[in-house]
C-alpha cells in the first residue's frame, strides 16, 4: 500500500476538467492508497463553509465517500481556502492538518507545509497573511454577510494576480535559507510542500545529513501526485487535458 500527497488543485466550476480529473483520481489512484494527504490550495477560493454551494457539496460527496471507506484524509490549509471550517470538515470526514505539521512516513520524520511561509522574500504577502489568518479577524470576516466575503474574494484575487505580475519569481519562490533553517529546526531530512507551482525534487545539505525537499505541482494541463511507499517516495505527473 501506498499514502498519496496532492495540492494546488485550486478547484472551482470554472475549469471542469480538473474537477473530472479529481474525481478519476478519487475513484482509481486514491481508492488504492492507504491515506491521502491535500496540502493546501485545494480550492481556488474559500469564503466559508456557508457559501457551499452544489458544485462544493459533490466535491465533499467524493471526499466522504473516500472517508468512509475507513482511509484516513488530511487536509492542510493554503493561502487560497485557509477559511474552510468545521462544516466542511464533518462533511466530508477529513482531519485538519496545521501548517506545518511534524509527521512521520517509512518511520522517517518528514514535515508537511503547503509552502507559502518558506517565501519569506515575499514580505508584503507575509503580512497579509500574519493580518488575515488571525483568529479574530477570521471570527469578523465569518461573521459579515456571505455577498460581502465573496466581493472582498474577488477583490483579494484580483490583487493577488495583478500583485504577481509585479513581483520576480524569485521573490514569489522559496528562500533557500529558510529552507534549510525549518529543517533543521524540526531536525527532517524530508520536507514535502505545493504552494509556487514548481514541481521538483531538491537534494539539499543539512546539519542532519543529506535532506531532500519535494515540491508538489500544481493541476493544470496535467495533475501531480507524490506516491509514498514503503521505502521511497515518488513525484509523478499524470495527463488531465
Amino acid at each position: 500500500m501506498s499514502v498519496l500527497l496532492i495540492s494546488d488543485l485550486h478547484l472551482t466550476p470554472e475549469c471542469p476538467d480538473i474537477v473530472r480529473a479529481f474525481s478519476e483520481f478519487m475513484q482509481d489512484r486514491a481508492s488504492r492508497a492507504e491515506a491521502l494527504y491535500i496540502l493546501g490550495d485545494f480550492f481556488e477560493y474559500w469564503v466559508g463553509d456557508d457559501a457551499m454551494e452544489p458544485f462544493h457539496h459533490d466535491v465533499a460527496t467524493l471526499l466522504k465517500t473516500y472517508t468512509d471507506s475507513g482511509k484516513p484524509l488530511y487536509l492542510m490549509p493554503g493561502n487560497r481556502d485557509f477559511a474552510i471550517g468545521k462544516r466542511f470538515l464533518q462533511a466530508t470526514g477529513a482531519r485538519w492538518l496545521k501548517d506545518p505539521t511534524l509527521t512521520k512516513f517509512n518511520n522517517e520524520p518528514v514535515l508537511l507545509m503547503h509552502g507559502d511561509l518558506l517565501c519569506t522574500r515575499d514580505q508584503e504577502y507575509l503580512k497579509y497573511r500574519k493580518i488575515i489568518r488571525n483568529p479574530f479577524v477570521l471570527w469578523v470576516l465569518r461573521m459579515m454577510p456571505l455577498s460581502y466575503r465573496k466581493n472582498l474574494a474577488g477583490k483579494i484575487r484580483a490583487n493577488s494576480k495583478k500583485s504577481k505580475n509585479g513581483k520576480s519569481m524569485e521573490i514569489m519562490d522559496v528562500t533557500p535559507e529558510e529552507v534549510i533553517r525549518i529543517m533543521e529546526q524540526y531536525g527532517v531530512k524530508t520536507l514535502i510542500h505545493g504552494h509556487t507551482h514548481r514541481p521538483a525534487v531538491h537534494d539539499l545539505k543539512l546539519k542532519q545529513g543529506t535532506g531532500r525537499r519535494y515540491v508538489l505541482g500544481d493541476w493544470g494541463r496535467s495533475g501531480w501526485e507524490l506516491i509514498a511507499t514503503g521505502d521511497e517516495f515518488i513525484l509523478k505527473e499524470f495527463p488531465i487535458l
